[in-house]
């Protein structure tokens, strides 16, 4: 009998197979300095374009102040246990009626994490009878919680409509037999390219075929929609969602997340929700915390104007420059360069070392091989002194790329991968 390890010591899976180079610097990176368009990185200066606080509330004064006195009013366990046994105060039904009211929907629950929360409200909507329809590049989060389910799925191509009829297709005739029913999932951004899901096309598809529809809104709360309330209102369909997710931890710069729907599905779900119901209670800080900053969303639009002001400089900017920044329709900004994983390291390093712009990269498994992409989250604390900086960055980067620059830089990371 193998020992369970074996495989461990054996493959370190993709990504860990590069954590000597790469560990530190490249993955696990150690930004410090208060979160903004400028910190610190190993001691110097950089322009951080990685970090997903959209309307620049992390380091508000205004947030900060809330905080800290919510801190000192409650401490950071109150309230203990989980909502169901001790853990519910006035305060959580205060924010769950607040977003609700917000994205439009009857009623609203409190999730902890919004990975956790994603991965349970999935388990708790489907029984072994359904069958779920899922985007092929959805989040890890709805893999995960796809992944839980003891009945059938199936995967559309990526924003393909065509695709998802199929599968619509094939999932009725399989309800038909199985007596189930059939949840479809998309998200209203996919972080990685920006795309929006195209959630008007899907809502079109309830005319022919009987489905539910479950968003993930995690990148378009706060950021799309005349008052923010994401992808569905910007689409004009947030009326066809049945349930709506969001998190925190982008717009809102917190920790948590929520579900809305009609107030009988929301009931039904408090009741099921298995991350919830034996998890404790998100704490009175945070909940305080995400009740000012969604005061602040829904009361200062200059705050999503500026984000877009400077989205939309960065992504005309690099288009004007020949840049491809694929079909990006929200503030992600995706920039795709040719090259191995080697000379992504040497580029990021370059940009990082010699022209201190911090972003996000992105290699195989991720994407496909022989591709980088280098992806930048605007905010609304970025100034166009940023985008300039970083535009001129760009333009010299890739020319180090395209001459060899990076593959001589590279010889020796590529050489020790080969031993």
């Amino acid at each position: 009998m193998k020992d369970l390890f074996d495989k461990i010591y054996r493959d370190k899976g993709p990504l860990g197979k590069w954590a000597s180079q790469a560990e530190g610097y490249f993955v696990f990176p150690k930004l410090e300095g208060e979160i903004s368009n400028r910190m610190k990185f190993q001691g110097k200066d950089v322009i951080t374009w990685s970090i997903n606080d959209y309307l620049g509330l992390a380091n508000h004064p205004e947030v900060r102040k809330v905080d800290a006195q919510a801190g000192a009013d409650y401490g950071s366990a109150y309230p203990m246990g989980a909502r169901m046994m001790s853990g519910h105060t006035d305060l959580h039904e205060k924010l769950q009626n607040e977003l609700a009211a917000f994205v439009n929907k009857e009623a609203a629950y409190l999730l902890n994490f919004g990975y956790q929360g994603m991965v349970s409200t999935i388990d708790a909507l489907v029984a072994k009878d359904d069958i779920i329809v899922y985007d092929v590049d959805a989040h890890a989060c709805i893999i995960d919680g796809v992944r839980l389910h003891m009945g059938k799925r199936f995967t559309y191509k990526h924003n393909d409509i065509d695709s998802l009829e199929k599968n619509l297709e094939r999932a009725t005739k399989m309800a038909e037999q199985t007596g189930g029913g059939i949840l479809v999932i998309s998200e209203g951004v996919f972080g990685m390219r920006g795309e929006q899901g195209r959630l008007k096309e899907i809502v079109k598809l309830k005319e022919k075929f009987n489905f539910r529809f479950f968003v993930d809104d995690a990148h378009g709360f706060g950021t799309l929609g005349e008052t923010g309330a994401g992808a569905g209102e910007e689409q004009g369909v947030q009326d066809g969602i049945d349930v709506y997710f969001a998190t925190f931890a982008k717009s809102l710069a917190s920790t948590g997340a929520f579900i809305a729907a009609d107030k009988e599905i929301i009931d039904y779900l408090k009741y099921n929700l298995r991350s919830q119901m034996f998890a404790k209670s998100l704490q009175m800080q945070l909940v305080v915390g995400a009740l000012k900053r969604l005061d602040m969303l829904k009361t200062m639009p200059e705050l999503k104007n500026k984000l877009w002001e400077n989205t939309n400089a960065l992504q005309s900017g690099l288009k004007a420059r020949g840049f491809d920044i694929g079909t990006t329709q929200s503030c992600v900004t995706p920039v795709y360069l040719e090259g191995s994983i080697p000379e992504a390291m040497a580029l990021v390093r370059d940009l990082r070392e010699n022209y201190g712009i911090f972003c996000s990269i992105v290699v195989y498994p991720v994407i496909p091989k022989g591709l980088i992409l280098l992806r930048l989250i605007p905010t609304a604390t970025h100034t166009l002194e940023d985008v300039t900086e970083t535009l001129d960055a760009f333009d010299a980067i890739r020319e180090r790329l395209v001459n060899g620059t990076y593959k001589r830089l590279s010889a020796a990371v590529t050489a020790a991968m080969d031993k």
